[in-house]
């Protein structure tokens, strides 16, 4: 695939204090299957589905220890010009741009609420080999408790038009042109409030349904779901260290598509 335009999700990698432990759970609900951690990269180990890069795992840096948490990451066509944005619109720069050898250049940020996220520039690693293909990455919302911080943040630093679904639910999405690359959730009181706002990961499985049983069976914990909708059938689960992520079989859809209206 190649580089992504600035503001699409690109990438997506967690920290795991039990390294070997994320590659069994992963690879048995996911299929995926692992390069050789690279050491003089933190041990930072890719992930495949069916051969293509589509995810990575790394075990925590010093004092990083604590609960899991997939990181989505962000097309950018400047690390630093995107950190400067970030900045300048009340989000807070978490690690610098910095050059990752000759595969890229990352950054790691929040935003006003408290989602963090990552920014990245293509080198010779250009993101997910595959996307909307079993194992693979396939949507994300960012699940936040203070929505007007995100959908005035987000928009300002990589230019997305918004839209709002007309639902019961306050939930927003983004879109790059006449590309829809992301949504927005406000979490609301069935979220505990020791659940910091995150970024949800969906992942395509080829049965939903089989996936939870897994995930459940090797310690897995289903927080919603499976649910089919007009985007296909979904659950969200948290990993056995505790990072949350959803599952979703996009071929399995009902309903019909929910009503969006431009926000001005």
């Amino acid at each position: 695939m190649a580089v992504q335009p600035e503001g699409t999700p690109c990438w997506a990698d967690a920290m795991f204090g039990d390294l070997e432990g994320a590659k069994s759970f992963y690879g048995d609900v996911l299929g995926w299957t692992f390069a050789e951690a690279s050491a003089e990269l933190g041990n930072y180990t890719e992930a495949y589905a069916n051969g293509k890069a589509v995810a990575a795992v790394v075990p925590p840096m010093p004092g990083q220890e604590g609960m899991s948490q997939w990181c989505l990451y962000f097309a950018a066509d400047d690390a630093a010009a995107t950190a400067g944005r970030i900045r300048d619109n009340g989000g807070e720069v978490l690690m610098e741009p910095m050059q990752v050898a000759d595969f890229g250049t990352m950054c790691l940020a929040r935003d006003p609420g408290g989602v963090v996220f990552g920014v990245w520039q293509a080198g010779t690693h250009e993101g997910f080999q595959a996307m909307a293909e079993p194992g693979a990455y396939t949507w994300a919302e960012v699940f936040t408790r203070e929505p007007a911080k995100s959908d005035a943040f987000f928009p300002a630093v990589f230019s997305y038009r918004q839209r709002d679904m007309e639902d019961e639910m306050d939930f927003r999405i983004y879109d790059l042109g006449d590309r829809t690359v992301l949504g927005r959730m406000k979490m609301g009181d069935d979220f505990p409030p020791e659940v910091q706002p995150y970024i949800n990961v969906y992942f395509t499985v080829e049965d939903c349904d089989a996936a939870v049983a897994k995930a459940t069976e090797l310690g897995g914990v289903l927080r919603f779901g499976p649910m089919t909708t007009p985007f296909g059938r979904f659950a969200t689960l948290s990993d056995p260290q505790g990072a949350n992520f959803s599952v979703i079989d996009i071929t399995k859809t009902e309903g019909e598509m929910p009503k969006l209206t431009d926000v001005a």
